[in-house]
C-alpha cells in the first residue's frame, strides 16, 4: 500500500477504479433487468406486490448471508480476486434465466444465482479497496467506486427504456440484451484487477484466520452493525419506488426512469459525500443521511402525482449516496485487516437479514393499505434508527 502525501491526497489506486468500472457494467446488466422486473412480475406473471417484495428480500438476504463465507474465505485465503471472479461470473451466468422465465419460482431461482454471485464477490470486493487504499483517502475511494457503480445504475434503465420502445414493450427480448455488459464485467475482473499481499497490522506473521479470530472484532464494529441494521429496516428495496411512479400513473415503458432519477442523483453525490466524509464526524454523515431518508419516505407517502414519486426518489438518491460509500469506510476503520473479509461479511449478513425483513413488511403493508402505508412505515423506522444514533458510539476502534 502506498503511503499518502502530506497532503492527504493520494491517488486512488488503479484496482479501485478497475473495481469501480467492474460493478458498473455488471449493474448495467442487473438495472437492466430490475427496471422491469417489478412490473414484469406483477403484470406478466400476474403475482402480488407482496410476492415482489418476498422474493427481492430473499434475493438480498442471500446475498448478505452468502458475503458472511465468501468474506472469510477471502481472509483466510489471503487472496480477494478468486472470489471477485467467481461471484461475477456467477451473476453473469444467471442473466439468461430472466428472459426465459415463465413463472414466479423461476424468476426467484435466477434472483437467487444472481445475489449468490453478488455475496460472492461483494465481501472480497469492499476489502480489496480497503486494502489498497491509504486510511486517509478511504472514504474518498469508496465514493469513487460507488459513483462509478452507480454510473452503471444510470445507464442500466436508460438502455432499458430505448429497447422497450425497439423491442415493442418485449421484455424479454430486452432481459437478454443484459447478458452482454454482464460478460464484459467479468473479463474486466481477469485483467484489470490486481490482488495484493496484506501484512498483518502488527507486523506478525499469523496462521490463515480462524472462526474463533472473529472475538477480536471490536465492540464500536458491533456497534456499527447495529445501526446499519437498523438503517436497511428504514431503506427498504427499490422495488416499491418503482411500483410507486407507476402506480401514480408513470406508463409502463418509462417505469425505468425511476431508477434513472435515483441513480443520477446517487452517482453525482456519492463522490463529494465519500470524500466529505473523510473530513466530518461519521455520526454528522449518518444524521443528515437519515434526516434526508424521513423526507423522502414523507414525499413518496403523502405527495400526490408522479411528480411528487420522483421528489421522493431524488432525497432517496442522496440518502444513498450520504450512507452507503460511508458504511463500506466505517468497516474498514473498524476492523483489523487480517479480519476484514470478514467483517464486510458479518455486516452485510445482518443488514441483508434486516433488508428482508423490511422488503416484507413493506410489501404486506402496501397490499394491506396502499403505498403511503409502505413509506410512512418507512419514515417510523428511519426515526427510530435517528434515536438510536444518537446513544450508540461510533468511535474509531
Amino acid at each position: 500500500m502506498a503511503n499518502a502525501p502530506p497532503s492527504g491526497r493520494a491517488p486512488i489506486p488503479r484496482t479501485v477504479w478497475a473495481l469501480g468500472f467492474v460493478s458498473m457494467f455488471m449493474d448495467i446488466s442487473s438495472e437492466i433487468i430490475h427496471a422491469l422486473l417489478p412490473l414484469f412480475l406483477t403484470a406478466t406473471l400476474g403475482v402480488s406486490v407482496a410476492v415482489v417484495g418476498l422474493i427481492d428480500g430473499v434475493a438480498e438476504a442471500t446475498a448478505s448471508i452468502t458475503k458472511i463465507f465468501s468474506g472469510y474465505l477471502s481472509d483466510r485465503m489471503g487472496k480477494r480476486k478468486p472470489l471477485i471472479l467467481i461471484g461475477y461470473g456467477l451473476g453473469a451466468l444467471s442473466k439468461p434465466l430472466f428472459a426465459l422465465a415463465g413463472t414466479a419460482p423461476v424468476i426467484m431461482g435466477a434472483r437467487f444465482a444472481d445475489r449468490i454471485g453478488k455475496g460472492l464477490r461483494g465481501a472480497p470486493r469492499d476489502a480489496l479497496v480497503a486494502d489498497v487504499t491509504p486510511r486517509e483517502i478511504l472514504g474518498r475511494a469508496f465514493g469513487l467506486r460507488q459513483s462509478i457503480d452507480t454510473l452503471g445504475a444510470f445507464i442500466g434503465p436508460l438502455l432499458a427504456i430505448a429497447a422497450m420502445a425497439a423491442f415493442a414493450n418485449d421484455m424479454r427480448t430486452v432481459f437478454w440484451l443484459a447478458v452482454i455488459p454482464a460478460a464484459i464485467a467479468v473479463l474486466l475482473v481477469l485483467v484489470g484487477v490486481e490482488d495484493v499481499q496484506r501484512p498483518p497490522e502488527d507486523g506478525v506473521t499469523r496462521i490463515p484466520v480462524r472462526l474463533v479470530d472473529l472475538r477480536q472484532l471490536p465492540r464500536t464494529f458491533w456497534s456499527l452493525v447495529a445501526i446499519g441494521a437498523v438503517f436497511t429496516l428504514a431503506r427498504f428495496s427499490e422495488a416499491f419506488l418503482i411500483l410507486k411512479a407507476n402506480a401514480e400513473g408513470l406508463p409502463l415503458a418509462l417505469t425505468p426512469l425511476v431508477l434513472v432519477a435515483m441513480n443520477a442523483v446517487y452517482m453525482f453525490a456519492a463522490y463529494p459525500l465519500g470524500s466529505l466524509s473523510d473530513r466530518v464526524s461519521a455520526r454528522t454523515m449518518l444524521v443528515w443521511g437519515l434526516i434526508v431518508l424521513i423526507a423522502a419516505d414523507l414525499a413518496l407517502a403523502l405527495l400526490p402525482g408522479v411528480a411528487g414519486a420522483f421528489v421522493g426518489v431524488g432525497l432517496w438518491g442522496v440518502h444513498m449516496a450520504a450512507t452507503q460509500g460511508l458504511f463500506a469506510k466505517l468497516v474498514a476503520d473498524r476492523s483489523p485487516s487480517d479480519l476484514r473479509g470478514s467483517a464486510y461479511g458479518i455486516f452485510n449478513l445482518i443488514t441483508g437479514l434486516a433488508l428482508l425483513a423490511a422488503s416484507v413488511i413493506a410489501g404486506l403493508a402496501w397490499d394491506a393499505a396502499g403505498p403511503a402505508a409502505t413509506f410512512l412505515v418507512g419514515a417510523g423506522c428511519a426515526v427510530v434508527a435517528l434515536a438510536g444514533l444518537l446513544v450508540v458510539p461510533l468511535a474509531r476502534r
